[in-house]
């Protein structure tokens, strides 16, 4: 039993997905799962463990940004023995390449947190995702972008100009979960990918409701099954 979720052995399954929000987590549990039992709703950041098309998954909310998602990923490799994350969140496009409600599937990911930084002191480690998933997630979702995402630790930059150079370096979208969860499963030797949905557009202005990242997105759930439990 960890810290932070506090189930018992046995409670959470092989494969999880993993989107920011819990109330998130609990619309996939409800929508996409079956016989979905919540095994925790400590600090309201809900898991819960069903099964879809007979196998077992779980799902569980992270909060926002890289020291909270950490955290989970954290006790759900090293206590419960996952081996699998799928992240299943919410992006900002940084090219018009890219539009509202599209599909961003993160080969790797660039940030500006120091968590790495620290780790590995001062080399410029590089978090890729688990090529396998990131194979079977492209070929579930044809229609995806395929790409860098850059993970930032401020939701509201206070130096916006710095996306359009990474856009000049094939960056797609900015999230904030994705640089830690490949590195933490990384040294966990665990596979992790990040799918993410565009909320809004940076260059344009548009964006997505509330009621719309907490319960539309189901493509991406859709797509996320399908790679991390090989029904496809």
């Amino acid at each position: 039993m960890s810290t932070h979720l506090g189930a018992a052995a046995g409670d959470i399954a092989p494969v999880v997905l993993m989107p920011g929000d819990p109330l998130r987590a609990r619309w996939i549990a409800e929508t996409f799962l079956d016989d979905a039992v919540c095994y925790s709703e400590i600090r309201g950041m809900y898991g819960f463990t069903g099964t879809w098309r007979g196998q077992r998954v779980s799902v569980q909310g992270s909060g926002m940004g890289q020291p909270s998602a950490a955290i989970y990923i954290t006790e759900l490799l090293r206590d419960y023995d996952v081996q699998s994350i799928v992240r299943v969140g919410s992006c900002g496009a940084l090219t018009e390449r890219v539009g509202l409600r599209d599909l961003v599937i993160a080969s790797g990911a660039c940030t500006d947190s120091a968590m790495n930084r620290i780790t590995f002191e001062g080399i410029d480690y590089a978090p890729v995702a688990d090529f396998p998933l990131l194979r079977d997630a492209a070929a579930a979702a044809p229609e995806a972008h395929v790409g860098l995402v850059f993970s930032s630790d401020s939701f509201y930059a206070s130096r916006p100009e710095l996306a359009a150079r990474m856009v000049d370096y094939g960056v797609l979208a900015v999230e904030m979960e994705a640089a830690a969860l490949y590195t933490i499963a990384a040294h966990y030797q665990r596979r992790a990918l990040a799918i993410c949905t565009v909320s809004d557009h940076v260059v344009t202005g548009e964006e997505t409701t509330a009621a719309d990242r907490e319960q539309t997105f189901g493509r991406m759930i859709e797509v996320a099954l399908t790679a991390a439990l090989g029904d496809h």
